[in-house]
């Protein structure tokens, strides 16, 4: 992944970030609401996840892992 992903960051860091009873859905909806995006795109973004094995069905990869702890980071500096 590389520096202009800043989308697909946003969408990992958010992922690690959610409770245990809180689905995939629910963290598009939430990032909709944010104005980051509409749904479509959202769910384009999680796809394209899905695709490059950040994500499961419902969870994170060690590599989504890794790259959201590095996200984490970077969004502190």
């Amino acid at each position: 992944m590389n520096e202009e992903n800043i989308v697909e960051r946003v969408c990992l860091l958010a992922i690690m970030k959610k409770e245990p009873e809180e689905t995939f859905l629910d963290i598009q909806k939430m990032l909709v609401d944010t104005g980051m995006f509409e749904m479509k795109e959202c769910k384009e973004v999680f796809k394209a996840l899905k695709k490059e094995q950040y994500l499961t069905d419902d969870s994170l990869t060690m590599k989504g892992v890794m790259e959201a702890q590095l996200a984490e980071k970077m969004f502190k500096q």
